[in-house]
């Protein structure tokens, strides 16, 4: 089924933040947390939709490994913004406790709480193990365990009476989202009616078939009459180009450490990434990091333009590693400005 795709642009699509909780060098998670909580409230005043955590486990720069429990403390400290995961890694888990802990969150925090799933498992295979005691399933069973757990929702979704119920949980309406870096998830999420959320920030060549796939395969549910998709983005922006671009050397330290499996926290911002990365690696941050959108205003203005036209994103999910916290925040006034205006 085709479907009519509305022009979009900067001014009518919502922005929404996603933070990783940074744990910077010289840093603690205590700090982290701090900086997230400071985040989301700047966030709010500024009218971004949604601010989503990730969950990610054994890297020393991410802070937000425990990913419900901060949801819960971002939500108790705004009032507006919608706040959720992005994304549970649901293999890591058993479905129930997820529609228990969400269904905990939406009872204290209604109308406010996202879902968002991912089917990796957001570590390495060694951590994986450490969370799941096995890894035999890769995830290959995630539409067989995103089936239960949106039966614990909506109790209709399952195939036969289940005696297993979740309280809270049951009767609850919480936005599920799919996220993905490819296919799999995009067929799954448009085959369901469900909101898709694409990782454009560290796949970005993989973006457009990915939306093409789930526009083909989109069939209308009760979640949704026509596909949603939001993209994540890396956007850094700064008074003028040259400060976003040296800022911006902290992301790709981040992205240069994960390529040589060499853990450490958020890196401050160097002169010249000449002086550290080789000519190969820098062709593989590249490709890795090729959607970044990283400048002044009015660069930053062009390039999302251009990328909201190209891609037709219903919404953007933006994420800035920024080492210095006054920073990132600047980062996000000059996209607020840059939306309104």
């Amino acid at each position: 089924m085709s479907y009519n795709i509305e022009k979009k642009n900067l001014n009518n699509i919502p922005f929404s933040i996603l933070d990783l909780s940074p744990i910077i060098k010289g840093g603690t998670p205590a700090d982290s947390y701090k900086r997230t909580l400071d985040l989301a409230k700047h966030a709010e005043k500024l009218g971004f939709n949604r601010f989503w955590l990730a969950e990610h486990h054994n890297m020393p720069f991410i802070a937000s490994s425990a990913t419900s429990i901060l949801i819960g403390h971002v939500a108790g400290a705004t009032t507006k913004l919608r706040v959720g995961s992005g994304g549970i890694m649901l293999p890591n888990h058993a479905p129930l406790l997820i529609a228990e802990q969400f269904g905990t969150l939406e009872s204290l925090y209604p109308g406010r709480i996202d879902l968002g799933l991912g089917r990796a498992p957001g570590t390495d295979q060694l951590t994986a193990r450490a969370l799941r005691r096995n890894i035999r399933n890769g995830g290959e069973d995630f539409p067989e365990q995103l089936q239960e757990l949106r039966g614990y929702f909506d109790p209709s979704l399952f195939n036969e009476k289940n005696p297993v119920r979740a309280f809270p949980g049951q009767g609850l309406d919480i936005p599920i989202w799919l996220l993905g870096s490819s296919g799999f998830s995009a067929e799954l999420a448009g085959q369901l009616g469900l909101p898709f959320s694409f990782a454009s920030h560290f796949s970005p060549n993989n973006t457009l078939p990915a939306l093409s796939i789930y526009r083909k395969s989109f069939k209308p549910s009760k979640v949704l009459d026509k596909p949603y998709v939001m993209l994540g983005v890396n956007i850094i922006a700064a008074d003028t180009d040259e400060e976003a671009h040296f800022l911006a050397t902290s992301l790709q330290q981040q992205f240069l450490n994960l390529i040589r499996h060499h853990e450490a926290p958020l890196q401050p911002p160097v002169e010249n990434m000449d002086e550290i990365w080789t000519d190969y690696e820098k062709e593989l941050l590249k490709q890795q990091l090729g959607a970044s959108i990283i400048g002044s205003p009015e660069t930053v203005q062009r390039k999302l333009q251009n990328f909201i036209e190209e891609t037709q994103a219903d919404e953007i999910m933006i994420i800035s590693q920024i080492f210095d916290h006054e920073a990132r925040l600047h980062s996000y006034d000059i996209l607020a400005e840059i939306k309104s205006e």
